[in-house]
């Protein structure tokens, strides 16, 4: 086999799914399955799918025509605010779309009345991530804007947390997400049939035993793919945390002493021919024994003093969740892809 490759186990992933879907399930808590770290590859979303998750969702709409194109027909959300060269595609492609401008809501309803079709709409609220969203105090007047629109309709609201901040979600942030939910139907009519309370960064509230509130649906992606709460960057109990590994070829081994490695003495390093180009190579877990030095654009240098790594042998690492989305986007790295029921 060619390396660099992934190797996917798809048994695990639909574990993981099954797991989440149904300890959340008995919380009243759907899943949504979040496809960007895999650029949508269809056999990893039916894994999603066959897990129990109710929808997927994907921040690139190339991603999502991708999965379209090979016959998923599933509830598909855009999670990323449509730009505007992708009105048409959106609507043509998803059943519904994330935003939180009202400019861009008014063109995806133009857009949707020439296709004679109607886009649901999830609004993004600013809940202290610091990325996209209404601030909350605006959402009422920002909703009954929504609803007046010709071409969408209001589906619901949502949230971020721990994607451009630190922030973890607690269950004070989820009461309010519940009480704007509220506010907004009592602006503006029932029309919050979606409460999404966040990604894999809010399960620990999401696990816990305290009141859900209003919040019916998380987007998870990290959790489901890696089986990590990225919060913490804690294995989840329960779940698998080795879907996905990366395999590279050792193009060198050799005793080395120079003036980079003068105070170690002299000791073995090895070459993988995988870089910076490939993958994010400060998330990448070698294995015992294995200690990474640097990386290149196309070379990475890993000390095997307490490894045997012969020239063209091959190395598994594991994956962080941006190495894995690196890595699966790299033109020059292959998916090889393990069916086996778990």
């Amino acid at each position: 086999m060619t390396a660099p490759r992934v190797e996917i186990d798809l048994g695990k992933i639909r574990a993981n799914a099954r797991s989440l879907v149904r300890r959340l399930g008995v919380r009243g808590i759907t899943v949504t399955g979040v496809t960007k770290a895999v650029c949508g590859h269809p056999d990893v979303a039916r894994a999603m799918l066959d897990g129990g998750v109710v929808g997927l969702a994907d921040a690139r709409i190339r991603n999502i025509v991708r999965m379209r194109m090979a016959g998923i027909l599933c509830p598909i959300s855009m999670i990323r605010a449509p730009m505007t060269g992708e009105m048409e595609d959106v609507i043509r492609y998803c059943d519904a779309s994330y935003n939180s401008e009202m400019e861009t809501i008014r063109k995806l309803g133009a857009a949707a009345r020439k296709q004679g079709a109607t886009q649901d709409v999830i609004l993004m609220v600013e809940m202290g991530d610091m990325r996209e969203g209404v601030m909350p105090e605006d959402l009422d007047d920002f909703a009954a804007r929504v609803v007046e629109t010709p071409g969408v309709a209001l589906k619901g609201i949502a949230a971020n947390f721990g994607c451009m901040g630190n922030l973890t979600p607690t269950a004070g942030d989820m009461a309010t997400l519940s009480r704007l939910a509220d506010q907004v139907e009592g602006a503006c009519g029932p029309f919050v049939a979606v409460v999404s309370g966040g990604g894999s960064a809010n399960l620990a509230w999401a696990l816990d035993k305290g009141p859900s509130g209003r919040v019916n649906n998380l987007r998870l992606g990290e959790a489901i793919l890696l089986g990590i709460d990225p919060a913490t960057g804690r294995a989840i109990d329960g779940l698998h945390t080795d879907a996905f590994a990366l395999f590279a070829e050792v193009i060198e081994t050799r005793l080395k002493l120079g003036a980079m490695v003068a105070k170690d003495g002299q000791r073995p390093r090895s070459i993988l021919a995988v870089g910076w180009q490939d993958t994010d190579a400060n998330g990448l877990r070698f294995p015992h024994g294995v200690r990474f030095i640097g990386a290149t654009s196309d070379h990475t240098v890993v000390d095997t003093s307490g490894f045997t790594a012969p020239v063209g042998s091959e190395m598994r690492i594991g994956l962080s969740y941006s190495a894995l989305m690196r890595a699966m986007s790299a033109p020059d790295c292959q998916c090889a892809f393990k069916t086996d029921p778990v």
